[in-house]
């Protein structure tokens, strides 16, 4: 997943922090420090995925939303050159972010000790500009070029959450862009979508990484073993939430069975000997992952995704990441 700290899109993924308690004014016990960080999960096949962000909203507390913007308020980044207009020019007041330089347990800081009213606030909005675009080769001639991403509303509305009073919080907006992203048939663009964007508190948060042995890829005729361009995927992980999960339960980005993934990231050879995965800013708890070779997963369609590997993994908190193999025989 990519990420970005809003202190990350994928397959991209955000990170969002809320820290401490202020320690100015007479009403310190009634404000809280908030942090943003943004991360991702990359896109397969992406050179690069450049996302436009102009603010962030925190919104069900008042009246009225506070609002950090870019360039503007001290405590959001300064804002960068990458999001242009239709002729060419900057657009003010925004920050381009690459997701895919955000990745695996990777995040980039984007709002830091901005002090809140402590709380319940019932949504966080990603306050997006236009110029966000991905380059990647369409043609396959080894050249990437420059295609468009839309977001609808130019708005990602994820969460809520609680700001305890005195509080300490900490989260991180992940972007899975294998589930959030996708290219309509017809069009000239991408569209990112708010699904597969998860607001995730990092004081109750893993990470995962992991390898796949070359035997395991060779059982199946579908996947792709030492492939000349590393940058190329050779299999696709499933991450759901659960132990002991049939495999036949498990549902593609955009299928119907019982069980949804919780994120999906793609497996890379190292030129070498080694097919290494990651995933990052997984909520702690239990966890089927499965494997596949099937790369086509259109996350508007239910696609034929066939699993034929998966292992049990519990992610603990941690800022270190829990290791998975997938070295055993494929399922009958």
């Amino acid at each position: 997943m990519n990420k970005f700290l809003l202190t990350t899109l994928a397959t991209a993924t955000l990170g969002l922090v809320a820290c401490g308690g202020s320690d100015s004014g007479d009403n310190n016990n009634d404000i809280a420090q908030f942090s943003l960080g943004i991360s991702d999960a990359p896109v397969d096949n992406a050179e690069s995925v450049v996302a436009c962000f102009n603010a962030v909203e925190l919104t069900g507390n008042g009246d009225e939303p506070r609002t950090f913007t870019v360039g503007d308020d001290i405590e959001a980044p300064e804002e960068n050159d990458l999001c242009t207009d239709a002729d060419g020019q900057p657009i003010a007041n925004t920050i381009g972010i690459d997701l895919l330089e955000f990745t695996g347990n990777d995040s980039m800081v984007f709002l830091e000790n901005a002090e809140i009213e402590a709380g319940q606030y019932g949504q966080l909005r990603l306050v997006m500009a236009e110029g966000s675009y991905i380059m990647t080769d369409t043609n396959g001639d080894g050249e990437a070029e420059r295609i468009d991403v839309q977001v609808p509303s130019n708005e990602l509305k994820l969460d809520g959450f609680t700001a305890d009073a005195g509080g300490n919080l900490n989260f991180t907006v992940e972007f899975d862009l294998r589930h959030s992203m996708t290219n309509p048939v017809g069009q000239d663009h991408y569209i990112l979508k708010p699904r597969g964007v998860r607001l995730v508190d990092n004081s109750d948060v893993g990470h995962l990484k992991g390898t796949v042995a070359e035997g395991a890829l060779l059982f199946n005729q579908a996947c792709t073993v030492a492939p000349d361009k590393t940058e190329e995927p050779v299999a696709y992980v499933y991450l759901y939430e659960g132990s002991d999960l049939d495999e036949a339960t498990l549902a593609d980005n955009g299928g119907s069975e019982e069980n949804e993934p919780y994120a999906s990231t793609a497996v890379y050879f190292d030129g070498v000997d080694t097919y290494d995965f990651s995933l990052g800013f997984i909520a702690a708890g239990d966890y089927t992952a499965a494997l596949t070779c099937n790369g086509d997963d259109d996350p508007e369609a239910d696609d034929e995704v066939d699993f034929f590997l998966s292992e049990n993994v519990t992610i603990e908190a941690s800022s270190e990441p829990q290791e998975l193999e997938f070295i055993g025989a494929a399922s009958e």
